[in-house]
């Protein structure tokens, strides 16, 4: 059998091929309020007709204080539950399980005035100076009921399960970055107990068969840093680990020279020999074949295709098909994010599709 389209589960809840769409964000689409729109739901609803295995909702918010822009999906209020249900009812009426990313900005957040950070931290993001405050022993317990509080509303709103941001220099990425959190408490000389005490307090209030897992930063800074958290994770249950980058500029990315993928595609497979969770691998998969080379070479449970899914919702039945996916075309600067109308590899998948 196409090892793509092996099905296999993630604490009962069964997933009908490797292909995950990872969390992406799409701007603009819901209010200040944080609120669901009906574009966000149809945004959703066609990746679901698409034939992903697995949708893993974008970065959605946990305490408005800590959001990476001034429009992005929220989570810290009951008021935001009917809209979150919307999307997951439009995702499983196509058979399709999904999680919700819960995120943090910290440090690289939009409030000035709550510039939270395990340690006090200095940093260029985007172009603007970001200054960071240590954080107290009481935010950072309002931080973890934050999240508590998140995974408990994704619950009531029918997700499948959670996937704290634990990487891209958000707050629980800031924590497990020793450059970063240079704390002389507890939270300091463990840079894990920030997110293992968050996971055994979301493990405590959310049902059993409810999943929960990290997007975890694979160099924090070296691999081997980020093998040793990934481990420490899988001894406290959590049920995935979705590998990517974690804090910019203060970490040390690195692979063999004859590996033929991404240095964090690398680093997945080498997190995936040291624990028995589920792996996910993520980051410059372009084609159908690229995902099945990296499933057989690493040995990674998921591959999850963002950029590509973005240009179009329908790659995974295309590649079950053997059409063309189409693929993103790198650009200098992401059209896509800005508007995706205006996304060149769409426009060309689109010309492409039309032909055939």
């Amino acid at each position: 059998m196409d090892k793509l389209f092996e099905p296999f589960h993630i604490r009962g809840v069964e997933i009908k091929n490797r292909i995950c769409m990872p969390p992406c964000v799409r701007y603009n689409l819901c209010g200040e309020d944080g609120c669901v729109s009906d574009e966000n739901v149809e945004h959703y609803r066609a990746l679901a007709k698409g034939g992903a295995g697995l949708i893993i909702q974008e970065a959605t918010c946990v305490d408005p204080r800590g959001k990476l822009a001034h429009r992005q999906l929220g989570v810290w209020s009951d008021e935001q539950i009917p809209g979150l249900k919307r999307i997951a009812d439009a995702i499983h009426q196509e058979g399709t399980p999904v999680f919700m990313q819960i995120h943090h900005a910290g440090v690289v957040g939009i409030e000035e005035a709550a510039m939270l950070c395990p340690s006090d931290f200095e940093l260029v993001h985007r172009g603007m100076l970001k200054r960071g405050r240590e954080m107290t022993t009481d935010e950072i317990r309002e931080a973890q009921r934050a999240f508590v509080s998140a995974a408990l509303r994704a619950a009531k709103a029918g997700y499948d399960g959670v996937e704290l941001h634990g990487c891209h220099q958000y707050l629980v990425c800031q924590f497990y970055n020793n450059r970063v959190n240079r704390r002389t408490d507890a939270y300091g000389s463990n840079p894990s107990l920030f997110a293992l005490e968050t996971l055994e307090m979301v493990r405590q209030e959310v049902p059993k068969s409810f999943v929960v897992g990290i997007r975890l930063g694979a160099f924090e800074p070296t691999l081997a840093d980020g093998i040793s958290h990934a481990k420490e994770l899988a001894a406290h249950g959590i049920d995935f680990i979705n590998v990517s980058y974690g804090f910019y500029g203060e970490d040390e990315p690195s692979k063999p020279e004859a590996f033929p993928h991404k240095d964090v595609v690398f680093a997945a497979g080498e997190i995936k020999k040291d624990v028995d969770c589920a792996v996910f691998a993520v980051n410059g998969i372009k084609s159908a074949d690229d995902a099945r080379d990296i499933l057989s070479r690493t040995g990674v449970d998921m591959a999850c295709i963002g950029r590509g899914m973005l240009i179009n919702p329908g790659w995974a039945n295309d590649a079950g098909a053997g059409r063309d996916t189409g693929r993103c075309l790198d650009c200098a600067g992401c059209f896509w994010r800005s508007d995706s109308s205006a996304c060149p590899g769409r426009e060309l998948y689109r010309k492409t599709a039309a032909t055939l």
